[in-house]
């Protein structure tokens, strides 16, 4: 038997997703959403006669013979709902669909998506919406792009074109390789991008023929299921529903599930179990997130499909769990081995809290992508255990000493011991902009801490003494300088060419102003307690700042504090202090 393709509709907020899918059910959901921005997790399934009627003649014209049942369609309020859809070993989701707004471009979760679809190897289609919003556009009331694209005059043409070519520009800069989908010659190597519009409906007899046509074409062998073998799926969402106490919303991608049947699935701690009490499945053309009167109890459920389960001992269930029929041999084996590869981490790392599995293993990709090391990771609010875990990684590694968190709060003790403590907490809800603060938080405890070395340690500098630029003989000695390589400082220790230090710099004036700092090229007068001039220092000799060993070692050990004229001054001031008689 084969089984409808799972679809997962993605995309920047805004940028039409749900309403794609209202345009395809017929329905209002977008309507019902606070601000018209999807809440929660959804799941739709669209009958293949559905489908043909919405593409009819272009399916006529193509010649496409449809054998799939219909498509189950998935809607995100981000990337939640992908994230959570895991197969064991990598995503349940056979295809997406990237919803770009035509006029914005591509948007800060464009990009996430893409990196996320990429990361997971799974394909997917561009539709390029909002083309009603084209200055000139007429609505011609057809479901086909290009029966709509042969009524718009040339100028609406060619800006569509330009547009769909900044699309094409995009995406080669994000390595993928895309075209027009009339123009595009293997699908199986280049990326497709649709036009439509979510609101008028054109291009929706593309967008679904193009769908099904690849889902059926490339992913045959992926939609073969045996209706008889054990149900395994993917826990989107749980849920506490009156009159049904806790209940689990689950894509079903293999086998079947039938009320009474056991189910495994994790929990924080390890994996448990639950008899299926209730199976509700949304009616066709309306979501697993609606009204109870918008679902009907069943007996029996086959992949592939959203479904509502009830039953006991669901209360710890974790979202993004694999769902596997206690039937299917090793199942323990096999959900712990899964939750082993999410959960590891590393010796040293930030603490990392989620909502979910998905969540946690979307995150640890991305970050892992940056470079960055995680110590632990965990399900549920921020607690005080986790700010001690991340107080312990200051004595290992101090930037790493920070929590992030993703759709959890923080309970009142942990947020208290972390100010005490002076422990990050960096929350948000968008994995983008998680990365984006964290990548601001470290920057800036890399400046501050290269600021604090700065302010500690003693830099090379070499400065030539100006002619006829003698203000004060000694007591202290006051004169003119060209800074002629490094910096100096007041404070540093200035010695001269045979390494016999004179004394420190006591101060540095511009046109009688004190300066903190004086560098390359800057000529300045700065004075001396201990030589007297024209004895120990006189005119157009070059002095040197006496550098402390273990400056020395900081400074050369470092890739940032010296630039390659700084790094050779120090090795001849080393040279220098060498030379100095008594110098260990």
């Amino acid at each position: 038997m084969i089984r409808q393709p799972i679809i997962c509709v993605m995309g920047h907020v805004d940028h039409g997703k749900t309403m794609l899918l209202d345009a395809i059910r017929s329905s209002s959901i977008v309507a019902k959403e606070v601000g018209g921005i999807t809440q929660h997790i959804g799941a739709s399934e669209v009958p293949i006669e559905v489908i043909r009627q919405i593409c009819g003649p272009v399916l006529e014209q193509t010649k496409s013979k449809l054998v799939i049942p219909g498509l189950l369609f998935i809607d995100t309020p981000g990337h939640e709902a992908f994230t959570n859809l895991r197969r064991i070993g990598g995503s349940a989701a056979d295809m997406a669909i990237l919803v770009v707004d035509i006029a914005q471009g591509f948007a800060p979760q464009t990009v996430e998506a893409i990196n996320i679809l990429k990361e997971y190897k799974t394909p997917f289609i561009v539709a390029a919406n909002k083309v009603d919003l084209i200055t000139g556009w007429h609505d011609t009331k057809s479901k086909s792009i290009m029966a709509s694209l042969a009524q718009q005059s040339d100028y609406v043409k060619d800006d569509l074109n330009n547009r769909i070519y900044g699309l094409i520009g995009k995406m080669s800069v994000l390595g993928f390789t895309s075209e027009r989908y009339d123009m595009v010659k293997d699908f199986q190597k280049e990326v497709a991008i649709i036009p439509i519009s979510a609101k008028t409906g054109e291009g929706l007899a593309e967008l679904l023929m193009l769908v099904s046509g690849l889902s059926q074409r490339f992913l045959e062998m992926r939609l073969n299921i045996e209706v008889k073998g054990p149900g395994r799926g993917s826990i989107l969402e749980k849920k506490e529903v009156k009159g049904l106490g806790t209940t689990i919303d689950v894509i079903l991608y293999d086998g079947s599930l039938r009320v009474n049947d056991t189910i495994a699935f994790a929990t924080p701690t390890s994996v448990a179990t639950a008899k299926i009490k209730a199976l509700l499945k949304p009616k066709p053309l309306h979501e697993i997130r609606e009204s109870s009167s918008k679902f009907f109890n069943v007996d029996k459920v086959d992949a592939a499909a959203g479904v509502k389960v009830s039953g006991n001992g669901l209360e710890d269930a974790l979202p993004g769990s694999p769902v596997i029929q206690t039937t299917d041999p090793g199942y323990m084996d096999r959900i712990k081995s899964e939750l082993g590869s999410v959960f590891s981490a590393d010796k040293t790392g930030i603490v990392l809290k989620a909502d979910s599995i998905g969540s946690i293993e979307a995150i640890s990709r991305l970050l892992s992508a940056e470079g960055v090391k995680i110590s632990k990771k965990g399900l549920g609010n921020v607690a005080k255990r986790d700010v001690l875990d991340a107080f312990a990684m200051r004595a290992l590694d101090p930037k790493s000493a920070m929590i992030m968190s993703f759709n959890v709060a923080t309970e009142h003790d942990a947020f208290e011991t972390a100010s005490a403590s002076g422990i990050t907490i960096i929350e948000g809800n968008i994995i983008y902009k998680l990365l984006d603060d964290y990548k601001e938080m470290t920057a800036n405890m890399q400046k501050s801490a290269k600021d604090e070395l700065e302010r500690e340690l003693t830099f090379p500098g070499e400065v030539e003494i100006l002619p006829n630029a003698c203000f004060r003989i000694s007591h202290p000695a006051i004169f003119g300088v060209t800074v002629i390589a490094g910096r100096i400082k007041p404070g540093y220790s200035m010695m001269v060419e045979d390494g016999t230090v004179i004394g420190k710099i006591k101060g540095i004036q511009n046109d009688k102003s004190a300066l903190e700092a004086a560098a390359k090229g800057d000529s300045v007068a700065i004075s001396i307690e201990g030589p007297t001039f024209g004895r120990q220092i006189r005119e157009n000799q070059k002095l040197y700042t006496r550098v402390r060993d273990g400056d020395e070692r900081t400074l050369l050990n470092s890739n940032d504090l010296l630039d390659g004229g700084e790094r050779a001054l120090l090795e001849k001031i080393i040279a220098l202090k060498r030379q100095s008689k008594g110098e260990k």
